[in-house]
């Protein structure tokens, strides 16, 4: 944990010795929230408001973020996390987020600011991404959890779960598509009673669907993003069609 802290302070100190860019905020709006072919906000609509602080230029950008999700119906648990990423030239990206789910949890674990290694409700993940080139339109990306509350071995160590997805862009009638496919790497070990992350059971593809997205004009001056995704998990047999738009 000391040295994670080590390296976002690093990397802190480094962002705040180059020129702000942009500040922005917004927030999208789901008919549902699905992450990675898990259902995450239950059946209902999910609104999902966000901050960030982009510094840098176009060919060392960091930024600083604040994301959260939030069912409209109250029956699902919420979401709230913070990142920091580096991106060079808009093509690879590295990412530390710090996921935190207010009333998942009970006792110590649903207390933000706890932070010891048994107790906490934080889950701290790792990410590095190839964003794909106008050459190369494949998107590659692994991301593995460092700390926290992760699913845990028999032992009583974390599983520092990992997952990776590699995705296919392009645009095809003004339209960006995006195909994609995602699996859970962990193994856990039913006979002693563990789970995984993902809800997996072995090494499983656990999110596999294609996404389509545009700007649609309303006016001259503005114009609202849409998409639409259609999502499978085959390692839960389910599937999720989904649609939001942004402001």
């Amino acid at each position: 944990m000391k040295r994670v802290a080590t390296i976002v302070l690093l990397l802190i100190l480094f962002a705040v010795n180059i020129n702000a860019q942009e500040l922005s905020f917004g927030g999208d709006l789901f008919n549902r929230y699905v992450w990675r072919g898990l259902d995450l906000g239950g059946k209902s609509p999910s609104i999902q408001p966000w901050m960030r602080l982009d510094m840098g230029n176009e060919k060392h950008l960091v930024s600083i973020g604040a994301w959260s999700a939030f069912s409209l119906s109250g029956t699902s648990n919420d979401e709230t996390d913070l990142y920091l990423s580096y991106s060079y030239k808009s093509t690879f990206t590295a990412t530390l987020t710090d996921y935190f789910f207010p009333g998942l949890n009970t006792g110590s674990k649903d207390k933000y600011f706890e932070w010891g290694k048994e107790s906490t409700g934080h889950i701290l993940e790792g990410t590095v991404a190839f964003n794909g080139t106008d050459k190369i339109p494949v998107t590659i990306l692994f991301s593995m959890n460092l700390f926290g509350n992760d699913s845990r071995r028999s032992n009583g160590e974390i599983f520092m779960s990992k997952y990776i997805e590699i995705g296919y862009k392009t645009k095809i009638y003004k339209t960006d598509f995006n195909a994609f496919i995602g699996a859970a790497l962990d193994k856990p070990d039913i006979n002693a009673g563990e789970t995984a992350f993902y809800l997996n059971t072995k090494p499983s593809v656990t999110n596999i669907g294609l996404k389509l997205s545009k700007e649609i004009k309303l006016t001259d001056h503005f114009s609202v993003p849409v998409q639409c995704s259609l999502v499978a998990n085959p390692n839960l047999n389910k599937i999720y069609m989904i649609l939001g738009f942004s402001i």
